[in-house]
């Protein structure tokens, strides 16, 4: 007999995707304790559960799974054979139509780009080292680092009057702070900052006093008194970060940033399932507000459609960020991304994209 943990490790189904077709019939454990309901899946299990997950890798939807299982268990191969082969006909087709609709897309983009050629930037402002220190200091965890997407290899500096707003993200989590300045207070502007640059930039500002921001075409350069940063910007657009932080109206808590650091690192996770070729798997925390308002980390089994999962480790990045104190977490609905904001500063906040659980 293999336990639920150990049947997921060899067959290469999550925990929650076994309780997940357990509860739908597709793939019943062999036994099941009476006292702790734990599961337990008998040997001759395990090439069925493989066979599963393959489908699921290949996307096929649940009614042609299970008519798949009964033709394998069955020794049905022809019945078997015609539902790969009109799955993967469906997923030939899907293809064609994304490849038409992105072409279109991709016209479409060209045309835009052309009659948007941005004009030569020039400014040059002044802000105080803390403030922006503080606000790299709240966004740069987010930066991507995927070669294939350069755009988000940066942080954007967004010129708004007398408001620098930096923001990162690598598509699965946004960061935004901003600094007040002095000396701009033309329309806005945006450069992508690299992050060399950026961390260059920081190191500079562990002084008090002004600083001197400069941009000049595709050059930006920090003067402070212990020396100057300067570089080039990344040639790429940066996403309308601004359509992607009105998130739904939900709950909120406030917590205790250390304290709830502590409770992640050392309380209950899944792993998640690499659903990605080449992707690699992640450890989960799953979270819900309680009656009473707190944030509660569930465990291992407390399984409920309002709960929403996140990647621990960059919930840890976004606590660490906000500092040592209070913060405020912002629950939307499950499928929203939730926020992490500082009291008093709405400003300053980060989002998180939740990770789907297998109900």
């Amino acid at each position: 007999m293999r336990s639920i943990g150990e049947m997921a490790r060899d067959s290469g189904l999550g925990v929650s995707a076994l309780r997940f077709y357990d509860r739908t019939g597709v793939l019943v454990p062999a036994r099941v304790d009476p006292v702790s309901g734990y599961r337990w899946y008998g040997s001759a299990q395990l090439e069925e559960a493989r066979l599963l997950a393959r489908l699921r890798r290949a996307g096929m939807p649940l009614a042609d799974v299970r008519l798949v299982l009964a033709g394998w268990s069955g020794a049905d191969g022809d019945l078997v054979r015609e539902l790969l082969q009109a799955h993967l006909r469906r997923l030939e087709a899907d293809l064609s139509d994304a490849r038409v609709e992105f072409s279109a897309l991709q016209g479409l983009l060209a045309h835009r780009e052309n009659i948007m050629t941005p004009s030569r930037i020039t400014i040059r402002l002044t802000t105080s080292a803390r403030a922006l220190a503080a606000a790299l200091d709240a966004v740069r965890f987010a930066a991507g680092t995927d070669p294939e997407l350069p755009m988000l290899g940066g942080v954007l500096f967004d010129f708004e009057g007398e408001t620098l707003h930096v923001v990162a993200t690598d598509r699965y989590r946004m960061a935004v702070a901003r600094a007040e300045t002095t000396g701009y207070d033309r329309p806005s502007a945006q450069v992508i900052v690299p992050a060399p640059l950026v961390d260059a930039m920081r190191a500079l500002l562990n002084r008090e006093g002004p600083v001197q921001l400069d941009v000049d075409g595709d050059r930006v350069t920090l003067e402070t008194g212990d020396g100057q940063a300067s570089g080039r910007c990344l040639d790429h657009a940066f996403p309308d970060y601004r359509r992607l932080v009105h998130l739904p109206t939900g709950s909120r808590a406030l917590v205790d940033a250390t304290a709830f650091r502590t409770a992640l690192e050392n309380g209950p996770v899944r792993t998640s399932e690499a659903r990605e070729q080449g992707a690699a798997s992640h450890d989960l925390s799953v979270l819900k507000v309680a009656d009473d308002g707190s944030v509660v980390i569930c465990d291992d089994g407390d399984d409920d459609q309002n709960h929403i999962a996140v990647n621990r480790e960059f919930l840890l990045d976004a606590l660490a960020a906000a500092g040592d104190d209070q913060v405020i977490i912002e629950f939307g609905v499950p499928t929203a991304p939730i926020a992490i904001r500082l009291p008093g500063d709405e400003a300053t906040f980060s989002i998180l994209m939740p990770v789907r659980l297998d109900h």
